[in-house]
């Protein structure tokens, strides 16, 4: 096992999810191979860690600050901090990512309707009837992450099914081995090296601007005329076509009698 263990496993997503749910599946796995685990989940954490905060942009940020604050110092002392948070905005993922270091994305994904079909809180509901100001998604806008680690469509894909993508990103990442992979799923894992944050953006941004030149130019070409006809190739009138046709006739005529 490599000396230090620690990481940061951020989930982000819009309430309702499965945040909380798929750490809790990732947690019991980990502690499975002898890994320190503890979870911070923002919903349980409130009062201790920002009682007094409201709901504006601000204090959001402030939230996750401080939530990737305490899952740095565990990171540094070996443990694996998971952390299940709304955390609607970029910058403040993007400042946790660049003062953790050992810090894996996780997208949990769900389509907004889906969410408040199976809701069972009615918090969504309330918000659509304006009972809960600042309600992200509904709203407050939530800013997806542009290249997180692991995407995770919780309305297609089951808790194991994204838990098995979270697991390829940390054997990936050098940050589990293909030893306690296996003690965890049965299999032996391989582990594929992702390519470097902005070398993927890098490849993003040429194939758009490689399609975007193919449209441009599929557009100036000139619309393509339809062929025009063969003016030597004229059509045979029926009555020369049966003439002929009449000697071919004859000749059969004559060979069956030759054949008597």
């Amino acid at each position: 096992m490599a000396s230090n263990t620690g990481f940061t496993l951020w989930l982000t997503g819009m309430s309702g999810t499965g945040k909380s749910t798929t750490a809790a599946y990732i947690a019991a796995r980990l502690r499975q191979v002898g890994r320190n685990v503890e979870i911070l989940d923002e919903g349980e954490l409130g009062e201790a860690l920002w009682a007094g905060l409201g709901d504006g942009k601000e204090d959001r940020i402030t939230v996750v600050k401080r939530l990737g604050f305490v899952a740095n110092l565990l990171k540094r002392n070996g443990v694996a901090a998971l952390v299940p948070c709304v955390s609607p905005y970029k910058p403040g993922r993007e400042e946790n990512r660049r003062s953790i270091g050992r810090y894996v994305e996780v997208y949990v994904d769900c389509p907004t309707e889906k969410l408040i079909e199976r809701d069972s809180t009615g918090r969504y509901k309330k918000a659509l009837n304006g009972e809960i100001p600042n309600f992200i998604g509904i709203t407050e806008p939530y800013e997806p992450p542009n290249s997180p680690e692991v995407t995770i469509h919780s309305n297609v894909e089951s808790v194991e099914d994204g838990a098995a993508k979270i697991f390829q990103s940390l054997l990936d990442l050098g940050y589990m081995s293909t030893e306690e992979l296996k003690v965890i799923t049965g299999k032996k894992m391989k582990a594929n090296p992702l390519p470097a944050k902005g070398e993927k953006a890098e490849k993003a941004e040429k194939a758009e601007k490689g399609s975007a030149k193919a449209r441009r130019a599929e557009e100036s070409k000139p619309a393509a005329k339809a062929p025009k006809a063969d003016k030597g190739a004229k059509a045979r009138p029926a009555t020369r076509a049966a003439r002929v046709a009449k000697p071919a006739s004859a000749a059969k005529k004559a060979a069956k009698r030759k054949a008597r």
